[in-house]
């Protein structure tokens, strides 16, 4: 699969592993759409990405209301869809005693719910299309929880749930689902976490600081996007608690409160 020429729509564009996946995939000739809520921050990517072509499309993943009309406006502008990058979303920094209900529910409102929505208001098109793939960027925490993020492994766990029954679903329909579960990749993703009280924390933690850099990950995502598989995993040592989780069980119970996560 060649991305020249292809139509390739990111959420969670203005920032982050979202900037990353479009500026790659700009350098390989793909046409973008660009969503997030900040116009100013996706103006900045677009002019990064140039000369790709660019429309850039505000989106709040919280307001699915706007879904429908987001989705016939990439279709007015290029006719089809090849590729929806789901890399929008939030996450968190607090114990689960400490989070208001408010806080989780805000989190599966944008992560879960969000992604969902604009995934069911574009399958319609990509069905009469009889094309295209539905790209979800999950986190190793969809795989299992860790301290200080319940309610963002609660949301990434859900995706998986959902994509999972979805791919069985669309099975010789021409569309394919990629699942990414990246691990610690140095962005502004825990600066911009939300604290218990819904506040961000404004602050990176050493995790995060120490993450695998962002072109090094989209290159990676872009590698397996193109090569449509149906999950991978992308980042450091810490990739290896999936392993770990699944074959040593009572071993990663004793060694996940321990982990340094912050």
């Amino acid at each position: 699969m060649s991305f020249a020429k292809q139509v390739v729509w990111i959420t969670g564009a203005s920032s982050g592993i979202g900037e990353a996946i479009a500026m790659d995939l700009a350098g390989q000739g793909a046409r973008l759409v660009l969503s997030a809520r900040k116009e100013a921050e996706l103006r900045r990517v677009q002019a990064a990405c140039a000369p790709a072509e660019v429309l850039v499309l505000p989106l709040d993943l919280s307001e699915p209301a706007v879904f429908e009309a987001a989705v016939a406006t990439v279709w007015a502008h290029y006719g089809r869809l090849d590729v929806l990058v789901h890399a929008g979303g939030i996450s968190q920094r607090a114990l689960a005693l400490e989070t208001t209900l408010a806080v989780d529910r805000r989190l599966m409102e944008v992560n879960y719910f969000g992604t969902v929505g604009l995934t069911k208001a574009a399958l319609p098109r990509l069905l009469t299309q009889n094309s295209g793939q539905v790209v979800v960027i999950s986190s190793l925490v969809g795989k299992f929880g860790t301290p200080y993020r319940s309610a963002y492994a609660a949301s990434k766990h859900a995706l998986h749930g959902f994509f999972d029954s979805l791919r069985a679903e669309l099975a010789g329909t021409g569309i394919t689902i990629t699942i990414i579960c990246p691990g610690f990749i140095h962005t502004s993703v825990s600066v911009n976490a939300l604290a218990g009280n819904g506040e961000p924390l404004g602050t990176m933690d050493a995790a995060t600081a120490g993450g695998m850099a962002p072109a090094e990950f989209a290159r990676r995502a872009v590698r397996a996007i193109r090569q449509g598989v149906s999950e991978i995993n992308i980042g450091g040592r810490e990739t290896y608690g999936v392993v770990i989780k699944r074959w040593l069980p009572s071993a990663f119970e004793k060694l996940l409160p321990r982990a340094r996560v912050r």
